[in-house]
């Protein structure tokens, strides 16, 4: 028998190459999803350009009325001292810009145009916001639950979907905003303005995300950790709200992205065709309502208002389709 081999001295010492290569360099870390998601989003210039000016914007609708206070600034005080009186318009070029107005003011009234923007930025991102809310936790739970249970409950929810899809929604929209303009349900004014918007264009955009939840149900019920939940007796609703929600956050994040833009151009549209917010009260809709008037002889006044919805919707939008990329695996 052949004695052991001793080792000493830097024999010993020495460590296998591959325990060379690695000393001194932080531990090996799996990233999560949301990490992966992250640095897959931070890639995409145009998506956080995007990013960026959303969050701005948020800021400054959620700021609007704290701005207001601190500047002394009044979106509906009248200027009539900066008014032609022969033509109604604004004194001076580019629809009475200066350093006081630097947008502006509107024509008639001589309302600061800059004022009246930043305070429709929170009306329509309150009316776009607390629709896509709606719409979310309606779509996502009637699809979730049709996905899974499928069958008659399946089938029911599914030509529900099909109803509220045939609907015309705009009309329907104008006959129930136009009837509610008086008041109702204890509500008056600006109060009940937003709410009849936010349920009307929320309740109605609920089929959009239930049919793309329902879909993505229907693949993950039949995943390995859905029947390890069955095997240890899991009932429905733990399943649902547990094991399969949890799995459909990334689409619908990416679909309430896309969805918040057409919410701001649908309370436009309405506001532009009277049965939305109502005057004095500043929105980016109406403003354009008012500017059709004055368009050839004071094109800037339309410009304005037409240039915020643009860049909004335009902003979510990218952000969206970068979430949309970034979320999917599949994607590069």
């Amino acid at each position: 028998m052949t004695a052991p081999i001793e080792t000493t001295g830097a024999a010993a010492d020495a460590q296998p190459e591959a325990v060379l290569e690695g000393a001194g360099k932080g531990r090996i870390e799996g990233r999560s999803l949301g990490q992966i998601a992250w640095s897959r989003f931070k890639k995409d210039r145009v998506a956080v350009a995007g990013g960026i000016v959303v969050v701005l914007l948020i800021v400054v609708a959620v700021l609007a009325r704290p701005i207001q206070a601190l500047f002394g600034l009044d979106p509906n005080a009248f200027h009539q001292d900066l008014i032609d009186p022969n033509t109604s318009l604004p004194t001076g070029g580019w629809g009475g810009m200066s350093l006081d107005h630097p947008l502006g003011l509107d024509p008639k009234f001589g309302r600061d145009i800059a004022t009246r923007i930043l305070e429709g930025s929170w009306v329509s991102l309150v009316v776009a916001f607390g629709a896509t809310v709606l719409s979310n936790v309606i779509g996502a739970v009637m699809g979730v639950v049709a996905g899974y249970y499928g069958g008659r409950v399946d089938s029911v929810i599914s030509r529900l979907m099909d109803t509220f899809l045939a609907f015309p929604l705009l009309l329907f929209a104008i006959a129930i905003s136009a009837t509610l303009q008086g008041g109702a349900f204890g509500l008056n004014g600006l109060p009940l303005h937003l709410s009849v918007l936010i349920f009307v264009i929320g309740f109605f955009n609920w089929p959009y995300l239930g049919r793309i939840v329902r879909g993505q149900t229907l693949a993950l019920r039949e995943r390995e950790f859905v029947d390890a939940s069955r095997g240890m007796g899991a009932k429905g609703p733990y399943i649902l709200f547990r094991e399969l929600m949890p799995n459909l956050v990334g689409p619908i994040i990416v679909y309430s992205t896309l969805l918040i833009p057409t919410n701001i151009l649908f309370e436009a549209s309405l506001s532009f065709l009277g049965v939305g917010i109502q005057p004095p009260q500043a929105s980016w809709g109406g403003m354009l309502r008012e500017a059709v008037t004055f368009y050839q002889v004071d094109p800037e006044y339309m410009i304005v208002p037409g240039l915020a919805i643009f860049v909004t919707v335009l902003a979510f939008n990218l952000l969206g389709d970068g979430l949309r990329d970034a979320l999917d695996p599949r994607s590069r």
